[in-house]
């Protein structure tokens, strides 16, 4: 029987050459290449981008930058996706594979390194979408700070908030478990916002903050 991820990659846009390049080296130079969005992920992220047309978009968390390529990728021209990476010694890969891409695309990227709690803040507010994907013990407080940096009727997305399932799970009480386990519950109660769960790869919660008077 087919695998069913094979199946999926399959029956949907593929990736381009550049981003299937970025996948087979993060997975065979970077320790926890797991980490890397993917094909079916990348195009659902292009996708979303296309569906939001957001003009300035944070991520947190850039790793190999597979996700941001793929968001800027669906982003209009003239946009711009701004990226926070906890450790600089990914720079000379990320900076190398976002040399691969298309000028359009790269040129839409702006690089940051630094603790995302520290950096993001500095680079203004009005965001229409904010990618969380970095330290999951540090989700409850990206969540506040986002929430904070985003326009009304502005989206958050946010990664593996499904946690390969520890979530579900009461005995895990590790500190990442935790953070998204307290993520996922501050996320579920407030009203300011629309919120649902996709259980997309690792999980992805999708967020929309509500506009003023909006129920």
């Amino acid at each position: 029987m087919m695998d069913l991820e094979d199946y999926i990659e399959g029956h949907i846009d593929p990736e381009p050459a550049w981003l299937s390049r970025l996948d087979r080296d993060t997975h065979t130079s970077l320790i926890n290449g797991r980490m890397c969005s993917g094909h079916a992920q990348g195009r659902f992220l292009k996708m979303l981008a296309r569906m939001i047309s957001p003009r300035r978009v944070l991520e947190l968390g850039t790793f190999s930058g597979y996700s941001a390529l793929s968001f800027a990728e669906g982003m209009p021209p003239g946009s711009e996706f701004h990226t926070v990476e906890a450790s600089d010694e990914l720079s000379d890969f990320i900076e190398e594979h976002l040399l691969n891409a298309p000028d359009e695309i790269r040129e839409k990227i702006h690089l940051h390194f630094g603790a995302a709690l520290e950096v993001a803040p500095g680079l203004g507010k009005d965001f229409d979408l904010i990618f969380i994907d970095a330290d999951k013990r540090e989700y409850p407080d990206y969540y506040r700070m986002a929430v904070g940096m985003l326009r009304p009727g502005g989206y958050i997305v946010a990664d593996n908030t499904l946690w390969d399932g520890h979530v579900a799970d009461e005995n895990r009480c590790d500190r990442q478990t935790m953070g998204v386990k307290k993520f996922n519950d501050i996320v579920a109660a407030d009203v300011r916002v629309e919120k649902v769960i996709l259980p997309l790869r690792d999980g992805l919660t999708l967020i929309r903050l509500k506009m003023p008077g909006e129920r």
